[in-house]
This record gives C-alpha cells, structure tokens and sequence, in this order.
C-alpha cells in the first residue's frame, strides 16, 4: 500500500467539475495532441485476450469482443452492467480468475449516470463510458480503509450540493477508485491531465453512492466500497468491464 497526500488541496467546487465525469480543463490539454491509446487497448493482440480455452467459465452476459479487450494479465474483473442503454440503475460484481475460469465472490446495487452509457464518451454528456479499463489509484476524504491500490487521502474530495434526485451529494467521495479513462494512470484520483482532451471528459470514479444517478461515474454503498478497495490488488492487475447489457454483450 502506498499512500500519497494531495499536493494541492483543491476547493469544493473544482472536484465537482473533476470528479464524476466532469469535463473541466485538465492542468495539461492534450486537445490538439494525436490521441494515444488508451490505458486498455481496444484491439488487442490475440494473444492479449482470454480464451474459452483458459477461461472456461467466462463472465456472464460479456461478449466476445469485449472479452478480447480484457488483458491476458487480468485476474480481477469488476463487471458493471448496466440495466439498459439509457438507465442510471446498474449491478456491480466482482470476479476473480481461477484455474476453473471466472468466479464471482460478490455482487451489488449501483448507479451510473443520469442518461446512461455511451462508446464515446463527452464532457458533459451524463453518460458513462462503456468499455474496459485498469484500475490503479484510489484515494477519498478519509483515510486508507486497507487497500493495495495506491491511495490519496485529501481535503480535495469533497462534492457540494444536491444530485439530481435532490440527494445531498455529502460523503460521496469519501473513498473512490479511479477508472482509468482519459486520466493518466499512476496519480491521483484528482490529477487533471486528459490525454485524449478535456472534451473527451473525465474524473469517472467508482465512488459511495449517493442515491441517485451519477455525471458518469459508477456508486456503491459505503461498506461495498470500503470492501472493494481491501479486495483489488495491483499485482493482480484489475481492470473493470463496464456498460449497458446490450453494449456488453458484442
């Protein structure tokens, strides 16, 4: 476990427009840069994806193209499938491989954003970003609860106001896990850099869910995200599958 302290202790405001799928611009803005893969290549190499063959009992309701995105190296799976292609409302498992193929150990309510997913995610647009991605760096209001991840702890993560139900957003970024789309991996939850353009959007974050729907991140109850945070591990190279049922299936 390696713990960091924010560097800048950012005001409330700015992590609304950071955190949860905000579109902010990022300390660097890479917009008119060639846009580098991303964390998680969407076209692997064949022999970067799982096979039936090694994975016999595969993820349920993920389809082979987006299986074949997953890297070989993968043995934690956090599979986020939405209810449908414009619902806030999701099921979040988690899976572990083992020499029998996936197994899940635990499974939970959760919301994604306001107007659901999208394959190509836009600042602002209050849909989260179907597809795989790494998970590295986690961090949150209060201290480590146990993780291996690499932790920031920080005055930063905080989230003024009201969600879009007229929930109070209080306490929601008490512990989040980033989700490694257009973020550079290895830093904090709070770092601002976009390689693919502030208007690429951003800050998507597996986060304590509020009751209601999200900018584009994905919550959890409290207690679920402290477990998910004690259970992935870095060595075990997680990465989460995320979208709508349909989307998931291809």
């Amino acid at each position: 476990m390696i713990t960091r302290m924010s560097p800048v202790a950012l005001v409330a405001a700015s992590l609304f427009l950071t955190g949860c799928g905000g579109g902010a611009v990022a300390a660097t803005d890479h917009t008119s840069d060639p846009a580098p893969a991303p964390a998680v290549s969407s076209s692997p190499s064949p022999s970067s994806a799982i096979s039936a063959e090694a994975a016999p009992r595969q993820l349920p309701g993920v389809g082979p193209k987006m299986l074949a995105r997953i890297p070989a190296g993968t043995e934690q799976v956090v599979l986020v499938t939405g209810r449908a292609a414009n619902s806030p409302l999701a099921t979040l498992a988690l899976y572990e491989r083992t020499d029998d193929g996936w197994q899940q150990t635990v499974s939970w309510a959760a919301h994604n954003a306001l107007r659901g997913w999208s394959d190509h995610h836009m600042a602002g647009d209050l849909r989260s970003p179907i597809g795989v991605y790494s998970l590295t760096d986690a961090g949150g209001l209060l201290k480590d609860p146990g993780t291996k991840l690499s932790y920031d702890q920080g005055w930063g993560f905080v989230s003024p106001g009201t969600g879009f139900e007229g929930e109070p957003l209080a306490g929601s970024f008490d512990y989040v896990i980033a989700i490694n789309y257009n973020r550079r991996p290895g830093t904090s939850p709070l770092d601002w850099t976009r390689p693919l353009g502030s208007s690429r959007g951003g800050g998507i974050w597996i986060h304590v869910d509020h009751g209601g729907p999200t900018h584009g991140c994905v919550s959890i109850a409290e207690d679920h995200m402290k477990e998910l945070l004690r259970t992935l591990d870095p060595a075990r190279h997680p990465v989460v599958v995320m979208g709508d049922a349909a989307a998931l299936g291809h």
